[in-house]
């Protein structure tokens, strides 16, 4: 096994000498225009390992290249004129590009996507207009000729020996890329390209990885351009066209960004094709971008891409814990000190979002933060994890302040993260993403290798602990959801935290993994970790934790033993709504058309390979107001999501006025008449109240806007003073009655409404249910999503229960009102305390 692994080492290494030494031993034969030709492929090669970090290792976005290669240019040219001796102007050229590359990437990485691209591009055109207005040091348009051709052991250098020098460079600079690619340096690059967010919870610094890879790029960009100066004996402005850039982005991405051998392939396609096309004369440019579009249609991942993933194998080798001791490698050095998180707070836009939380997380114990959606808590998480900043209050682990300290301190100081979507680095292996951890953000040389043969051990054991049974090579983006959980688990683990944060591991897994994922997470804390989890599954967090702290609207309400908080009466209220609030019931029972509107048979939906929906049916007949209530993460938004078309159902029928509709697209449902009002509200926030009412008839001809606007506002009356404003400025009570209002404007056969109240002041609660009791009387079909089961159960005819995926409970909304199985639901049963 060794000498095969040493073997795999060594194969890119000498796939890069033998091409290297071709092309040197072709140049040494060619005359007349092949040794130019050759030149330039191996410049743009250089360019393209330059741009081949900044595009295939960080995920940056260049086209303004063109620049750094223009700078490299003339500073060569400039003290080659003034007697400087070419080979050391051509390192200086590369330095001083880098220099400029680094204190550019400083603002420019603080935007991305299109917004850098538009900084370098404004870059490249500054760098044009200083080489034609700076006279008198780069000669302005007409530029600076006569440059003397560079000597080696009194060999005057021609074209030949220029091509030489630029393989030569070119093979140094792919070897180096290779080796950058498999150094620690170059894992975090890709991570902060995957996963930026990650990235600074295993502790790196996202901004000194970028500026790293953008002053690489520019190093590599300006060597080029120096030996582009010595080939020429020329430069000026016109030299250096804004093409130039485009064709070195070409060159990269068409060959296959992130592949060694990528920006090789490009330069040959983008500098030799233009040539063998050269007898079609003026239409020969216009062929040859044909032809790149052609490839980049039929290979958008690069032709070595392309080919790779059509011949790629995994080694299906899987993790072995080989007597690894996975427990006094998570607690080497622990000082067992616990977490102590006093009075903090924090607001966006004036709502305070948390306040005045306090709780301590012991070593070795689960404390679970809990509460009705809302509440605060991954709020709370990310302010532990340095994503937010709190406005009040401190966060001490071993005597260390870390309240406003960024993520990546945060990490370095021993807190682990995950994430209620797991963010795993997508195109690297499941081993590389453990072992990338592993280095607490400290990354070595950019030359050396990314981990020891005893790294790669931890890294297995660590991976076999939380029982991960797939291939350690396979690629994390792949893998099916519940191996993404315990891989991120993983991960985290591999920083040796002191105190792990887990926010809903358990989301979207079926019960047999729920049951794994709990007996890892004792596990885990027995080790001698402090974990602080975050769950909505009520049977999971009563089952494990020694202390749970209860959130309600960002303020803690309750904390305790399991048992304590299962019955005490401010957490009941908190999750089946506030005791001081009422809703106003039906005068006389419902007595309709049985005739259903919306029925859902055998209904099956999810995001992974785990249905979150699990074969439920209900009904809702004309007029009546049916309210479908559970806990936090049981289901109900992700079955609104599937009745409206937005998460097409894995099986099951879904059916709206007789006409089946689970296959059709969400725009096409909306049409026939179901109307759904999202969690979150989801206003289109730059538009005014008036807009967002006009297009919620947009499914309706002929329609009389002001008319019916005008009735919705004598409903709605606090939108009246807020007509003509933006909807992003409404409180959010505000805009929830807009959104339920822009959905009344389809004139909807059935109307869905998703957490309503999610978020929002008592007395607006109070409020919004008051204007539901009156839509209901007045005959409104209405399908009611709400964490308020109580105010829910008060307003509505019929009610069902979901717990985990299925429907449990289907009874009268008054009958449901008074069982027991309603609380059991949201809170876990009683066994499930003991």
């Amino acid at each position: 096994m060794l000498s095969r692994l040493s073997l795999r080492a060594w194969v890119m290494p000498l796939t890069v000498l033998l091409l290297t030494g071709a092309a040197l031993l072709y140049a040494a034969k060619a005359d007349g225009y092949v040794p130019f030709v050759l030149a330039m492929v191996a410049l743009t090669a250089i360019v393209g390992v330059g741009l081949n970090v900044l595009v295939g290792l960080t995920g940056q976005i260049s086209i303004g290249h063109v620049g750094f290669y223009a700078i490299g240019a003339y500073i060569v040219a400039i003290l080659t004129l003034k007697g400087v001796s070419f080979w050391i102007a051509l390192p200086l050229a590369g330095l001083i590009s880098g220099a400029i590359g680094l204190l550019l990437s400083l603002p420019a990485l603080r935007v991305s996507g299109p917004y850098l691209a538009m900084v370098t591009i404004a870059f490249a055109f500054i760098v044009q207009h200083l080489s034609i207005e700076w006279r008198g040091l780069t000669g302005g348009s007409n530029g600076l000729m006569g440059l003397p051709s560079p000597t080696l052991g009194g060999v005057m250098f021609t074209e030949r020996e220029i091509a030489l020098l630029a393989i030569s460079i070119a093979g140094v600079a792919t070897f180096l890329f290779h080796r950058l690619a498999n150094s620690a340096w170059g894992k975090a690059m890709v991570a902060v390209r995957d996963a930026e967010v990650a990235a600074r919870s295993i502790g790196l610094n996202p901004v000194s990885v970028k500026a790293a890879g953008f002053m690489l790029s520019a190093v590599f960009a300006g060597l080029a351009g120096g030996i582009f100066a010595s080939l020429l004996a020329f430069v000026s402005p016109d030299s250096f066209p804004f093409s130039q850039s485009i064709l070195f982005l070409f060159a990269c991405i068409v060959g296959g960004a992130g592949w060694v051998l990528g920006p090789v392939v490009g330069a040959v396609i983008t500098v030799v094709l233009p040539e063998l096309l050269s007898s079609l004369a003026e239409y020969r440019l216009l062929f040859f971008g044909a032809l790149l579009l052609v490839v980049l249609w039929l290979a958008p991942e690069g032709i070595l891409g392309t080919l790779a993933r059509l011949v790629r194998r995994i080694d299906p080798r899987t993790a072995q814990a080989g007597g690894f001791d996975v427990a006094a490698f998570l607690t080497s050095g622990n000082d067992r000190a616990p977490l102590e998180v006093r009075d903090i707070g924090i607001s966006f836009g004036g709502i305070k979002a948390a306040s005045e939380v306090s709780f301590s997380a012991a070593q070795g114990r689960v404390t679970s933060v809990i509460g009705p959606n809302g509440a605060g808590k991954t709020t709370v998480l990310n302010m532990i994890g340095g994503f937010y900043k709190p406005g009040t209050g401190s966060i001490r682990l071993g005597g260390e302040e870390l309240a406003g300290a960024p993520a990546w301190k945060v990490a370095r100081a021993g807190i682990g993260r995950t994430y209620q979507t797991t963010k795993l680095f997508e195109t690297m292996s499941v081993i590389d993403n453990v072992l990338i951890a592993m280095r607490r953000g400290r990354l070595g040389s950019m030359l050396s290798a990314s981990a020891t043969a005893s790294d790669e051990a931890a890294a297995e054991a660590l991976i076999a602990f939380v029982g991960y049974r797939g291939a350690l090579a396979a690629t994390a983006g792949d893998l099916p959801h519940v191996d993404r959980r315990l891989v991120e688990i993983a991960r985290a683990l591999a920083m040796r935290p002191r105190v792990l944060l887990l926010d809903e591991p358990a989301a979207g897994l079926m019960a047999s993994d729920k049951e794994e994922l709990s007996l890892l997470l004792r596990r885990i804390a027995d080790v001698g970790i402090a974990v602080i989890l975050v769950e909505h599954d009520m049977r999971l967090v009563m089952g494990i934790s020694d202390h749970i702290v209860v959130l309600d609207a960002g303020k803690p309400i309750a904390a305790g033993t399991p048992n304590d908080i299962r019955h005490d009466a401010k957490v009941l209220a908190a999750y089946l709504g506030a005791a001081g609030m009422q809703a106003r019931p039906r005068a006389a029972p419902w007595a309709g058309s049985q005739d259903a509107v919306l029925t859902a048979l055998d209904l099956s939906a999810g995001y992974g390979a785990a249905p979150v929906l699990q074969k439920i049916s209900f009904q809702v007949k004309p007029g009546e107001m049916v309210a479908l209530i559970g806990a936090n993460g049981a289901g109900k938004s992700t079955m609104m999501r599937s009745v409206a078309g937005l998460l097409r159902p894995v099986e099951g029928d879904v059916i709206l006025d007789d006409i089946r509709i689970e296959a059709m697209a969400a725009h096409r449902i909306a049409a026939r008449g179901l109307a759904l009002v999202p969690e979150g509200r989801q206003v289109f926030p730059e538009m005014t109240v008036w807009d967002n009412l006009e297009l919620g008839a947009n499914t309706r001809d002929n329609v009389d806007y002001a008319s019916e606007i005008e009735a919705l506002l004598q409903r709605f009356p606090r939108l009246r003073d807020r007509i003509d404003s933006r909807a992003g400025l409404l409180s959010g009570g505000e805009q929830q009655m807009l959104a339920i209002a822009r959905g009344m404007m389809a004139k909807p056969r059935i109307l869905l409404l998703d957490e309503p109240s999610l978020g929002l002041a008592p007395a607006m609660i109070q409020e919004l249910f008051d204007v539901l009791a009156d839509l209901r009387d007045e005959g409104i079909t209405i399908l009611l999503v709400d964490q308020m089961a109580v105010l829910a159960l008060a307003v509505a005819d019929r009610g069902y229960v979901i717990d985990s995926g299925k429907i449990v409970r289907e009874d009268s909304a008054a009958n449901l009102a008074s069982d027991p199985e309603v609380e059991a639901a949201y809170l876990g049963h009683v066994e499930a305390a003991q």
